[in-house]
This record gives C-alpha cells, structure tokens and sequence, in this order.
C-alpha cells in the first residue's frame, strides 16, 4: 500500500542538508526496494525549495513513519514537519492500475 512522504525543512538548514546528503543517500539506496519514488524539491529555477518527496511501498503507516524517522535527514533535525498520507497508484512509469 503506497503512502506518500512530503518533508518540509527547517527555514535556513540547506548547509545541513548539504552536510548530510552523502549519508542520506546511501540509506535511499538501502530501502530502494520500498521506494516508488523519491526527490528534493525545487524551485523553478532548479534550486533547493526545502523539502522532498517520497513515496514508498509499506503495508501499514507505521512503516512509512518508521522509514521516515530513519532517515539522516530526520535523525539530524533537518525537517521542520513531515506529512504521510496514503497513496493511490493510478499510473507509475506509464502502466495503468486502474
């Protein structure tokens, strides 16, 4: 069951986010089979907006908050608020699950 996991960063931590990113992604490529889809956000201009997306393929929202919490990101005290909500997956990579 996909859920979808928005993070908001704190106002002024993008020298902790660039601190911390080697490490953060080295834990998106261990939970990469859970993951449908995973970003920073970014202005139009394509630099850092303060936050990211992610949408991962759990059972339950327990797992969703547990993937967050484990996140370098999360354990650093980069976001400002985390939201979950559930996902309905009508088109990934151009496939129909309707």
């Amino acid at each position: 069951m996909p859920y979808m996991i928005e993070t908001f960063d704190k106002a002024g931590s993008l020298d902790v986010r660039k601190t911390h990113r080697a490490e953060h992604l080295v834990y998106l490529d261990r939970i990469k089979g859970q993951l449908l889809a995973c970003g920073a956000k970014l202005n139009d201009d394509g630099s850092d907006a303060g936050g990211g997306l992610y949408v991962v393929d759990v059972d339950t929202r327990a797992e969703a908050e547990a993937l967050i919490q484990a996140d370098p990101f999360y354990k650093v005290g980069l976001f400002e608020r985390v939201e979950i909500r559930r996902w309905r997956k009508a088109y990934l990579d151009g496939q129909s699950y309707l």
